[in-house]
């Protein structure tokens, strides 16, 4: 027996990168910081954002995804953690 969700069955490629997508920006948004390598639960999130932004520099990612990643490559600049002890 297989563990799908019921709703991600039905959901097209489209609907799952922007459910992926609007994750990351309201998480970005409330928490004022990236989702960490450090914590399990938020390893899902991380790995999404690397896997795009690869796509995105190597020029595969759709054209209707471009300026929506710039954004939140530009956000996730934005909130990067910086070293304390530089």
């Amino acid at each position: 027996m297989h563990n799908y969700d019921p709703l991600l069955v039905i959901m097209t490629q489209e609907e799952i990168w922007m459910q992926n997508y609007n994750e990351v920006m309201t998480f970005i948004e409330k928490n004022h910081r990236n989702p960490s390598k450090h914590r399990i639960e938020e390893h899902l999130m991380l790995n999404w954002v690397k896997h795009n932004r690869k796509l995105l520099k190597a020029g595969k990612l759709a054209p209707e995804r471009v300026e929506m990643m710039g954004k939140l490559v530009d956000l996730w600049e934005e909130r990067k953690r910086v070293n304390q002890w530089r």
